[in-house]
């Protein structure tokens, strides 16, 4: 006799959550940070985004109080600053504040390149106390020694050139080149450079052929910031030039004038002032946040 048996009942299947919940908590952190990222950036432009706007406002509507949004649009600043209607002429400062600021800018490229080839690939001795050196010049606030280089350049003939702007920017931004360049070259391949020199490679080959390139990133970076910062510098600027020499950031300071602020025109003088620093930075981006990024992750 058989013994018939009853097949048993299928089990439910067991429900798996798709992702972990420690996955879910990442996912929103990153959310949550992306916002916040938003959010800061937003706050960073729209001070920019609104001297935009103020510059294509009459003088009447940008001295509203609170300002109007729906204030109907002109280019009377920018006629101001451009001196259509019988202002001064801005060209001139706005090459002198190029031409300073690209001078000393391939000034300190020449000059910190060597600089920090021997202070990172072939340190010299005692390179840390090089590097403080550097360091130490930048503790001194500008304005004191905003006499002696006046004097010096009343004495020797210099004041108003533009050449004393260039010397004066190329010393200021020199030992900011070295540390950021210093960094940069740590991270080139010693193998390399060994094997260049033994085909018979020399110095200058070297950092031309070899560094350079591996660097480029770094040296873009370096080129930007002091860039910028030549072209921003306003105190041995304002002081020590006058008509001949006078650059862009002095330039704007004539917009404010006995008479009153006029917004409309200090703010379209700016956005002009303000776009070959801005379109750089655009140009330039990728090679910014990658060399200022390089050697952040070993």
């Amino acid at each position: 006799m058989t013994s018939l048996t009853t097949p048993a009942a299928p089990t439910a299947p067991v429900s798996v959550s798709a992702t972990p919940p420690g996955a879910r908590r990442a996912r929103r952190r990153g959310a949550a940070l992306g916002l916040l990222a938003w959010l800061v950036g937003i706050l960073f432009v729209l001070p920019v985004v609104w001297m935009a706007l103020t510059s294509f406002h009459s003088e009447a509507d940008a001295a509203t109080n609170p300002p109007s949004l729906t204030a109907p649009l002109t280019l009377d600043g920018y006629r101001e600053f451009f001196g259509v209607n019988g202002g001064a002429d801005p060209w001139p400062p706005l090459l002198n504040s190029l031409g300073a600021s690209l001078f000393s800018t391939a000034f300190v490229l020449v000059l910190a390149l060597p600089a920090a080839y021997a202070l990172s690939i072939r340190r010299v001795r005692k390179w840390t106390d090089v590097m403080f050196f550097f360091l130490s010049t930048k503790m001194l606030p500008v304005v004191a020694g905003l006499l002696p280089v006046y004097l010096f350049a009343k004495n020797t003939g210099f004041l108003d050139n533009i050449w004393l702007l260039v010397i004066l920017y190329t010393s200021m931004n020199l030992p900011i080149a070295v540390w950021m360049m210093q960094s940069f070259l740590s991270e080139v391949p010693v193998a390399l450079i060994e094997a260049a020199q033994m085909d018979g490679a020399k110095l200058p080959t070297v950092l031309l052929r070899v560094v350079a390139p591996i660097a480029a990133p770094g040296i873009a970076a370096t080129s930007l910031i002091c860039f910028i910062f030549s072209w921003n510098e306003l105190l041995f600027a304002n002081v020590l030039t006058g008509v001949v020499a006078q650059t862009a950031p002095a330039f704007l300071t004539g917009f404010v004038t006995s008479q009153g602020l006029f917004l409309a025109q200090v703010c379209a003088a700016s956005m002009v002032i303000s776009l070959p620093v801005l379109a750089a930075g655009f140009a330039a981006q990728d090679k910014l946040v990658q060399g200022l990024s390089l050697g952040a992750v070993k």
